[in-house]
């Protein structure tokens, strides 16, 4: 926002409160509240405001208090959003960036447990991005704010009170990226956002019984990055997807179409894809964590894939 200033945030208690999980503390103070602006509960019209914004030539920054209430914008984000840039004949850029908290928290209930990447990846006109650690979550950002297209970048929940030391200086990741998290020789990992903490948990186990996989970080939930994605494929012959979205119609079930269309050759076994049960996310603690995969069922897994 220092560097930039057509860079505005709006949201509900965005602004003095510091947002729901405090991502904008501070930022009402140093800005004022024009440019980091306290909304109603009104994710329809807020979302369409920032996108009208965004026309004319800002860069809004929309927050959803809760990635599930962003269902409320559907139609701006999907009809406005993703095909203006289109149906204008391209008189109209949306540089915009919709962020927010979305996943399996800890008992947040079936409504606060949402994971949107699924609803929106069939949208024309749209990047997705997922951050999982604090350097890519600023990288990311920066890249999605600097980029032309809208970006909807998906935060975890449970991943805002990581720490991690990032650099001084001004850097940005790619939008259209993966990252190479552990390299390996026996089989392929791809996974994202919450999911990468419970694949390296099961790598050390699964190192412990004499297997090498190889993890890498999708990032870019669309496009996916197949550059990355193929030479992994082409090495390790083997492939295990492991996410937080649900089984039906999710990015894993994108992801291994795309690998299939592209790289069956390659393959010496089916893939496999370890995905959340098709149900309401539970409140009760326990048969929430039954809905999730978890690492014991990626060490399973992989087992099977390299028999």
């Amino acid at each position: 926002m220092e560097r930039d200033p057509r860079v505005c945030v709006m949201g509900e208690d965005v602004g003095h409160y510091g947002g729901s999980y405090k991502v904008t503390k501070g930022l009402a103070t140093k800005f004022g509240d024009l440019r980091v602006l306290d909304t109603p509960i009104a994710e329809n019209s807020f979302t369409g405001m920032g996108i009208g914004a965004a026309m004319t030539g800002l860069r809004p920054v929309v927050e959803g208090m809760n990635m599930g209430f962003l269902l409320l914008a559907f139609n701006q984000i999907s009809n406005n959003c993703g095909m203006l840039h289109y149906t204008s004949g391209g008189q109209f850029t949306i540089p915009i960036v919709i962020r927010g908290p979305g996943g399996v928290g800890r008992q947040l209930g079936a409504e606060h447990s949402q994971r949107l990447e699924s609803y929106f990846q069939s949208v024309p006109g749209i990047q997705m991005v997922a951050c999982s650690t604090p350097y890519n979550a600023k990288g990311l950002m920066k890249a999605a704010l600097r980029s032309e297209n809208p970006v909807i970048l998906f935060e975890h929940v449970l991943l805002y009170n990581l720490k991690e030391r990032i650099p001084d200086e001004d850097y940005i990741c790619n939008l259209e990226e993966a990252e190479m998290v552990r390299p390996g020789e026996h089989v392929t990992i791809l996974t994202y956002s919450r999911m990468r903490y419970h694949v390296m948990q099961a790598a050390k186990t699964l190192v412990n019984k004499g297997y090498d996989p190889e993890v890498i970080d999708i990032r870019s939930l669309k496009p996916f990055d197949l550059y990355t994605i193929g030479n992994s494929v082409k090495k390790t012959h083997r492939v295990l997807i492991v996410e937080e979205c649900m089984r039906t119609g999710g990015i894993g079930a994108s992801l291994t179409a795309a690998i299939t269309e592209n790289f069956h050759d390659y393959l010496d076994a089916p893939i496999i894809c370890l995905s959340s049960q098709d149900v309401p996310t539970p409140y009760a603690g326990r048969l929430e964590e039954w809905t999730v995969v978890q690492p014991a069922q990626i060490v399973t897994a992989v087992e099977q894939l390299c028999q």
